[in-house]
C-alpha cells in the first residue's frame, strides 16, 4: 500500500485500461485494412445508398461474383457490412457501429488540432501586441 491506495487495485485497473486500449486499436486497424482495399471501399460507397444483393455489387463494379464475395466477406469479418439471407439472394448492409467508432477517432484528433491552432492565434496575437509597442520602425520613417 503506498498512501492508502491498494497496489493490487491500481495494476488491476491499468490492465483493464490496457486491454481496452488494445482492443480498440485492433478495431481501428481491422477497420482501415478493410477500407483501404480500393474495391471493398467501392463497395462500402455503393452499400452507402442502401442495401444491395451480390449480383446488384458484382453488376455496378464490373467484377466477378467470386471476387465480390471475396471482398464481402472481409468486410463481413471486420463487422462493416451485415448480410441478410433472403432465398437464394443475400443482401448486405453497412453496420452503423464502425463509422461511429471511426468518426469518433477521428473528431479526437479534430479536438487535438483546434487546441493547437488556439494556442498558434493566441501566439500570434500575442507577438502583434509586441510590435505594436515597440512603434514605428525605422525603415517606415524613411519613406
Amino acid at each position: 500500500m503506498t498512501f492508502g491506495v491498494d497496489q493490487n487495485i491500481l495494476f488491476k485497473e491499468y490492465t483493464l485500461t490496457s486491454i481496452f486500449l488494445f482492443g480498440y486499436t485492433v478495431i481501428m486497424k481491422t477497420l482501415w485494412t478493410a477500407l483501404t482495399e480500393p474495391n471493398r471501399l467501392h463497395i462500402v460507397e455503393l452499400l452507402r445508398d442502401g442495401p444491395l444483393t451480390v449480383g446488384q455489387i458484382t453488376q455496378r463494379l464490373g467484377l466477378q461474383q467470386p471476387q465480390v464475395s471475396k471482398h464481402l466477406k472481409v468486410l463481413s469479418e471486420a463487422a462493416i457490412v451485415e448480410v441478410q439471407p433472403q432465398a437464394n439472394r443475400r443482401i448486405y448492409q453497412l453496420r452503423r457501429e464502425p463509422f461511429q467508432e471511426l468518426e469518433s477517432w477521428i473528431r479526437s484528433f479534430s479536438r487535438l488540432w483546434e487546441e493547437r491552432f488556439d494556442r498558434l492565434d493566441d501566439y500570434l496575437l500575442k507577438l502583434q501586441g509586441t510590435e505594436q509597442d515597440k512603434g514605428p520602425r525605422m525603415e517606415d520613417n524613411n519613406v
